[in-house]
């Protein structure tokens, strides 16, 4: 289990991480001067049955929320830190926003320095939290008064913390395998180091893998997960994964890359997503700055719906960004204003492969109803039903981020079929291939009906009149009967 920690600064954090696991999440000079946590601190907690839940230590302070965004991406958990002395403070507020935003809905409340107070005073912050609270998704999150100094509160919080880890489910670790970078090192006798948060699927020494969206190739030379040794990483763990290849350096390779399974590999620019807007509206082609796992870049706000997203409502926008990115659908983003002041909105990426034109024609709009589906067999029936009647089943596997096979089964329960075309492959509804089928017959006897001295309707021209949505190449295939 990954623990994330959020709060305002100077609230206990890392005191806490530390009487609870030993260690000093702390690790760079210029933290330990200042007493606060400047970049992500990470900590590592064994436990006796063999496992190791791991806390992310996130800066407090309003300059690093860029940083605390990086540390929210793939937590299992959040542990929300609130100093009894301060109360609710506006990096509580803010932290909070977004863990929201990020869709985060498991969560414990530590009350911190409950040594520096009196009962009254932990009881008023208590209903200040718990107010805080009521309106999102951790209302019924529990509160835990503790004291880093004297120990009060930690045992109950650690027992608390071991049940949450017994109650999370391993994640599924059967997708295309990607790492969120943070870090990037070269370890004397080793060579360049990257770390991360495993994001989906697993890794492991040997495999070829891609740094996107540079399109880097590596090999993996060894895996470290939790910060133990081993052979395999895999999704909803911190690795640190040493690489090898042409080309690969510690320059080569940076803070907000994704190391991927080569068939993943597919940078974008333009996405179609689901945005909830913060506490002003968001209007059109508005600038902002996108915050997606560890990455951070320009963007503008091209809205689908016409009108401006009201204060806290919900719609659907284009974002045009500044440089590539390597994302899959469903992967959740926070935008923030372009002085890093405050939090325009957040949401989910619906599809990565968005167009430049017609961003707003019916068919268009229908194909991002099917794509919003979170259960990606669901998005799969969906795009089988629309007028078309048929998709890149390549692009819906990469950016879903499924294993070919794993697809295929599902096509196969969604009544469809695959089909290929050169090096593509493309997904077709048993009912559209029989309209097909029976429309190709009718526009070839009519045709032979009127020019019986010819001797066949060309397929460019076929394709015209029976299926002008379909690809030249999708047209030129040939299906088998079913």
């Amino acid at each position: 289990m990954i623990i994330g920690l959020a709060g305002h600064i100077d609230h206990g954090k890392t005191s806490l991480v530390k009487a609870i696991t030993g260690v000093d999440a702390d690790r760079l000079k210029e933290e330990k001067a200042r007493g606060i946590t400047i970049d992500l601190g990470f900590a590592y907690w064994p436990q006796d049955d063999g496992s190791v839940i791991g806390f992310v230590d996130v800066p407090g302070h309003e300059r690093f929320v860029h940083t605390m965004l990086a540390g929210a991406q793939g937590v299992d958990l959040v542990m929300l830190v609130v100093a009894a002395n301060d109360g609710v403070m506006p990096q509580t507020r803010e932290h909070l926003e977004i863990l929201e935003l990020l869709g985060l809905d498991r969560a414990i409340v530590a009350l911190t320095k409950i040594d520096m107070v009196d009962a009254p005073r932990v009881a008023e912050v208590e209903a200040e939290i718990r107010a805080l609270l009521a309106p999102t998704r951790l209302a019924d999150a529990a509160i835990i008064p503790v004291s880093s100094v004297t120990g009060a509160g930690i045992v109950e919080l650690t027992t608390r913390l071991r049940d949450e880890a017994r109650d999370i489910r391993a994640r599924d670790a059967g997708g295309l395998f990607r790492l969120a970078v943070d870090r990037s090192f070269v370890l004397q006798g080793s060579g360049v180091v990257v770390t991360g948060m495993a994001l989906d699927g697993e890794v492991r020494v040997g495999d070829e893998l891609v740094v996107s969206p540079a399109g880097l190739s590596a090999r993996v030379r060894s895996i470290h997960m939790q910060n133990r040794a081993g052979d395999l990483g895999r999704v909803g763990n911190r690795c640190a994964i040493n690489l090898s290849g042409p080309g690969v350096t510690k320059e080569a390779i940076r803070r907000g890359d994704m190391l991927v399974a080569p068939e993943s590999h597919a940078p974008t620019r333009r996405i179609d997503v689901e945005i909830r807007a913060g506490g002003k509206p968001l209007t059109q082609w508005m600038p902002a700055r996108l915050h997606h796992a560890t990455d951070e870049t320009g963007a503008r706000i091209v809205l689908l719906e016409g009108a401006p997203i009201a204060a806290f409502s919900l719609g659907r926008a284009q974002l045009v960004l500044e440089k590539p990115i390597a994302a899959r659908a469903r992967d959740r983003f926070i935008l923030r204003d372009v002085s890093a002041s405050r939090t325009l909105g957040g949401g989910k990426f619906i599809d990565l492969r968005a167009p430049e034109r017609k961003r707003r024609a019916p068919a268009r709009l229908l194909a991002l109803d099917a794509l919003a589906h979170d259960d990606p067999r669901a998005a799969l029936a969906a795009l089988l039903a629309l007028p078309a009647g048929f998709f890149d089943l390549d692009e819906f596997s990469r950016d879903r981020g499924a294993r070919a096979q794993t697809v295929a089964a599902w096509l196969a329960d969604a009544g469809g079929v695959e089909i290929r075309a050169r090096e593509q492959r493309f997904a077709l509804g048993d009912a559209r291939l029989s309209a097909l089928r029976e429309t190709v017959t009718q526009v070839l006897s009519a045709y032979h009906a009127e020019n019986p001295d010819r001797s066949g309707l060309g397929l460019e021209a076929l394709r015209l009149k029976a299926a002008p949505a379909a690809s030249s190449p999708l047209a030129a295939c040939r299906v088998s009967a079913r």
